[in-house]
């Protein structure tokens, strides 16, 4: 085949890629005709490949990208190919091929990178996507299961549910996010004071390195098991599977969702909940959650949730609010009593007696544009600094705030475990989320909206922690440090490095330096290899 006359090539009766504006020396040409050499025949590649020509490109590129902001951009450069992987040699043959002839590669689960960092690029790349490989096998005897990367932790909850009633997982809320990418950034749920983070319910995974190899923990190393709990898996290889220890759960949980306005005292109970939440026993966990309302004359106020889930009966509930925490007049019949895995269903904002089927679901259905930002407290927050943010929120209008308490099992990991420094002596972890529509100006109102963001983020320094300002990688944030899309320079790096891992940072790259020395996985914000100088 010749460049001048040839348009097309074949990899199968199946595959038909068209290259009229492809030379055959083109490196997309030869990554493509380089998968199928590498990959096993008995399951052919060829059927898991996408072009932009190809009439399911957009749908797939779309589908599995959740942030509108970052798809909607008339800037953004589409992948050159996507390939869907529905077989481990899949994920291995990308890696050799994209290797070989210098793609970059971005990895995809579920698709919820708040900066889009698995779905875009300033160069060509190319998309790895593994929401295909979602086996989930169970083992309820010995309390184990094994998560391919692509299962959302809704099937996760779903499939455990199938065969036991008192067995869970410390995970996300958020039922259509890919285990993969949630795990490796830590896994932050509403039972992380009785079990801590999803890693530190990780006892083994599958890891695919530069060289294509299929590793275990052991075959890995414990220096690499300990950089992916948390460090960001993508700096160091594709993560294909986890095996998850399954925690206990009692037959029936208690969950509530109290509202109070600033004319109840959304203040003064927001203020005492930042003192009670990290201290209260490890069963129970509750949320704060304010936002901006419009009340009857037309004027703004802001009503605070306090969203809570305790692992135990109502009636112990009740005993131990009117203890711990009065001031939120907590009442019999705020309490309703579910299953766990029911449970997943309040909490994922869906109505009581929804069928635990919507689980299932394994995409966002309505997506918006949006820009995330982070913060962890070591102090309480004062009542004006409360009143200040309550102020932001109204002007703002459009953003949803989640500050969410720690102690309890976080308190006892020590800071080193994992990657994720962030445990004992941190009483919450904030998110601040401003969304908007088509309605609201689409793409044209981003800069509007990420400013008022950043302004807001600004403004809350002062309460913040310090030196450095923490952020917690699975809200990914760009605004904390970025290097361009093909380099990684480790003073810049090291910057947001510190920021998500604090004095874990440096570990990180040192093992990135032992595993991947040339830098092949990178992105924005990945893990560089630590130089020979330090």
């Amino acid at each position: 085949m010749n460049s001048s006359s040839s348009k097309i090539f074949i990899l199968s009766t199946s595959f038909l890629v068209s290259i009229s504006s492809i030379t055959s020396s083109s490196v997309l040409d030869n990554f493509l005709l380089c998968l199928p050499i590498h990959s096993n025949t008995s399951n052919p590649i060829t059927n898991s490949i996408y072009v932009p020509n190809n009439s399911s490109f957009q749908y797939l590129y779309e589908l599995r990208a959740n942030n509108l902001r970052i798809i909607s951009s008339s800037t953004i450069s589409k992948p050159l190919a996507i390939v869907t992987a529905r077989h481990a040699s899949h994920v291995q043959a990308a890696v050799i091929c994209a290797k070989i002839h210098s793609i970059q590669l971005r990895i995809r689960s579920g698709g919820h990178d708040f900066e889009g960092l698995s779905y875009k690029s300033d160069i060509p790349f190319v998309i790895l996507d593994l929401f295909n490989l979602r086996s989930i096998k169970i083992n309820i005897t010995s309390e184990t299961a094994w998560v391919q990367a692509g299962a959302t932790t809704g099937e996760l909850y779903y499939k455990i549910a199938e065969k036991s009633k008192v067995h869970g997982f410390a995970s996300g809320v958020c039922t259509t996010l890919g285990i993969g990418g949630h795990f490796t950034g830590g896994g932050y749920g509403n039972m992380i004071r009785k079990y801590g983070l999803s890693i530190d319910n990780v006892i083994d995974a599958c890891l695919i390195d530069v060289n294509g190899t299929i590793h275990n923990r052991k075959s890995m190393g414990e220096d690499v098991f300990w950089a992916i709990r948390g460090g960001g898996g993508t700096s160091f290889g594709v993560i294909l599977s986890w095996k998850i220890k399954l925690v206990h759960v009692p037959r029936k949980v208690t969950v509530f969702k109290v509202q109070r306005t600033l004319d109840q005292g959304a203040t003064d109970i927001a203020y005492s909940w930042q003192h009670i939440a990290p201290q209260l026993p490890k069963l129970l966990f509750i949320r704060l959650q304010p936002e901006p309302i419009t009340i009857g004359n037309g004027n703004k106020t802001i009503r605070v949730s306090f969203i809570g889930q305790f692992l135990g009966r109502s009636r112990k509930l009740m005993n131990l609010m009117n203890e711990e925490f009065p001031g939120l007049g907590l009442q019999q019949n705020d309490c309703i009593a579910m299953s766990w895995v029911e449970s997943t269903l309040f909490w994922a904002g869906f109505t009581n007696g929804t069928s635990i089927d919507v689980l299932l679901n394994r995409v966002v259905e309505n997506k918006v544009f949006f820009k995330t930002k982070s913060d962890y407290y070591k102090n309480v927050i004062p009542k004006q600094g409360l009143v200040m943010l309550w102020e932001m929120l109204m002007d703002i209008g459009n953003i949803f705030v989640q500050l969410n308490p720690h102690g309890g099992r976080m308190d006892e990991i020590s800071e080193t475990e994992t990657a994720v420094h962030q445990r004992g002596g941190y009483l919450f972890k904030v998110q601040y989320t401003v969304y908007w529509s088509e309605s609201d100006g689409g793409i044209g109102a981003a800069k509007r909206y990420v400013e008022m963001s950043r302004r807001l983020y600004s403004a809350m320094a002062q309460y913040a922690s310090s030196d450095p300002r923490e952020a917690f990688l699975n809200y990914r944030d760009l605004d904390i440090g970025c290097n361009e899309s093909n380099d990684t320079d480790f003073g810049v790096a090291e910057v947001y490095g510190t920021k998500y891992f604090n004095n874990n940072f440096m570990r990180l790259a040192r093992v990135k330096a032992m595993v991947d020395p040339e830098n092949f996985f990178k992105n924005e914000q990945s893990i560089p290899p630590l130089p020979s100088s330090h």
